[in-house]
């Protein structure tokens, strides 16, 4: 060894002995794996899981997390990528090539339909949105190009659940792949892959979620996942990963791994309060419907009651239209606890407004809609704050 103390300092012999073990998962960061010799560099194979090769291709800290969130999914193989957004690209990516065409809710969420507007159609991608609550209206959509069926349960702002064993079946049919966006559900709700528990074990074929939501449940972390069962499909979307060159950091993928074991916990405690809460806002004059698929009335209530016991902390409610945009702009202005942001699942209550004109083809509602996510507060002073803000309505 050389005495520069430059030298020693990089290739310090010292190795601490093996056999640590901690509650915590270690954090391993990497761009450069290190092999003992070139037999070995040779030899490690990075699509098996089964050794190191660099960093885009997993350390041990990623791979305990994709290992996590499939069982979680109740999957066999997760890739992570930078956010719930790339999740859904990379499946865009790795399964539609130009003549192709995608169906998608029109529902969804948003950044995935300027997604297929967009980059998807300059590469010769074709797409249509179609209404997931009508499988009959879809099932006339469904022609010789359609490669890919997005579905979303609940749907993005307006919560419909849709019925997604006949949605499934029907693709299957036709012989479509389908992925579902499964950020609402985090894999607490129901399970993605087994749809008809007792049946015929029908289910997706990929399910994404934004591990940015519910996995994370703090509010600081960017991060997406891609769950199959299926090794070819699997791989062909790992292929893709690949050469896309996504990754993530050793750091946030240990946040994720810290707020999994309580994720459940999260899960039904923000289920309960939101359910308060909307039961509250069912009771206000001032709006005209509460939407969120646990309650009745809502719509695909029956679809979410036979599939799922829990539902996200996440609802929105419909202002009757005698108030304008501005009127509702000020209830929110006007809430305390309550933030204006966008994301959910974290442990700060959030409020956006919404308007649907511009975001579905058909508006199923006239009035200024908005969004709660409801975090960990007390829901006794979520219902307090929303009470205190409707004075800022006016008469």
């Amino acid at each position: 060894m050389s005495q520069d103390k430059r030298t020693g300092l990089i290739h310090h012999p010292y190795v601490p002995p093996a056999g640590f073990e901690a509650v915590a998962p270690g954090v391993h960061k990497a761009s450069t794996v290190v092999f003992p010799n070139v037999a070995a560099l040779q030899a490690r194979n990075w699509r098996s899981k089964t050794g190191y090769t660099y960093g885009l291709h997993g350390t041990p800290t990623t791979f305990t997390l994709e290992e996590r969130i499939a069982t979680l999914e109740g999957g066999l193989q997760t890739l992570l990528v930078p956010s719930g957004l790339a999740a859904i690209t990379l499946v865009d990516m790795a399964l539609l090539k130009q003549g192709d065409e995608v169906l998608i809710p029109d529902n969804a969420y948003g950044p995935s339909k300027e997604l297929a507007r967009n980059e998807l159609a300059g590469w010769g991608i074709t797409h249509r949105f179609y209404d997931p609550m009508d499988a009959r209206g879809l099932a006339a959509l469904i022609g010789p190009q359609t490669k890919l069926l997005w579905l979303e349960a609940a749907g993005s702002v307006t919560m419909e659940f849709p019925d997604l064993p006949a949605l499934v079946k029907l693709a299957r049919e036709r012989g479509v792949k389908v992925a579902l966006d499964n950020t609402w559900g985090a894999g607490i709700a129901f399970n993605p892959f087994d749809l008809t528990p007792g049946g015929d074990a029908l289910g997706v074929d990929v399910s994404v979620q934004a591990l940015t939501k519910y996995p994370s449940g703090g509010g600081d972390v960017l991060m997406g996942a891609v769950t199959t069962r299926d090794e070819a499909l699997h791989l062909i979307l790992k292929f893709c990963h690949m050469r896309m060159g996504w990754g993530v950091g050793g750091n946030d993928v240990e946040l994720v791994l810290r707020s999994l074991p309580s994720l459940a916990l999260r899960y039904e405690a923000q289920d309960a309060a939101s359910r308060t809460l909307a039961a509250w806002w069912s009771q206000r004059r001032e709006v005209v419907q509460v939407l969120h698929p646990a309650l009745p009335g809502s719509p695909g209530h029956e679809c979410w009651q036979r599939l799922c016991t829990r539902a996200a902390g996440l609802f929105s409610v419909v202002f009757n239209e005698r108030y304008s945009p501005e009127q509702v702009y000020a209830f929110i202005d006007a809430l305390r606890i309550f933030k204006i942001g966008y994301s959910w699942a974290g442990p700060v209550s959030l409020a956006v407004p919404y308007n649907l004109k511009g975001m579905r083809h058909e508006p199923a509602y006239s009035g200024t809609l908005v969004r709660f996510s409801v975090g960990l507060e007390a829901v006794g002073d979520l219902i307090h704050d929303c009470q205190q803000a409707l004075h800022a309505l006016g008469p």
